[in-house]
């Protein structure tokens, strides 16, 4: 399974990052920047009304519970020896299982 690129922060953290000096977005120039000096084009379209009026708010996954789950050692430490984030990844393959088996279900009817 692909490693997602994708790295989600908080308001809060994000902050933190700016106080720290530690985004790689250069905060005075773009603050310097005049509205012509913004590149309208097709990667970077002008936002209009109509999406707007077509977008969609996404809720958040509720939390996660705390279980407890008996799994086979050797499972764990492969895991683990990925790197940090491995409940994550075991929570993503569950999740994969699922939607898997979700599809198949969906074909049989």
């Amino acid at each position: 399974m692909p490693r997602s690129k994708i790295v989600r922060y908080t308001t809060e953290e994000l902050k933190e990052f700016e106080r720290r000096g530690q985004t790689k977005t250069d905060w005075k120039r773009v603050k310097a920047m005049r509205d012509e000096d913004i590149i309208i084009d097709e990667d970077s379209p002008e936002i209009t009304a109509e999406m707007w009026r077509n977008a969609v708010v996404t809720g958040r996954r509720p939390p996660k519970r705390n279980i407890t789950l008996r799994i086979d050692p050797e499972i764990i430490e492969w895991f683990k020896a990925k790197g940090k984030g491995y409940q994550t990844r075991m929570n993503a393959v569950l999740r994969a299982y699922i939607e898997l088996h979700r599809k198949g279900r969906k074909k049989a009817s």
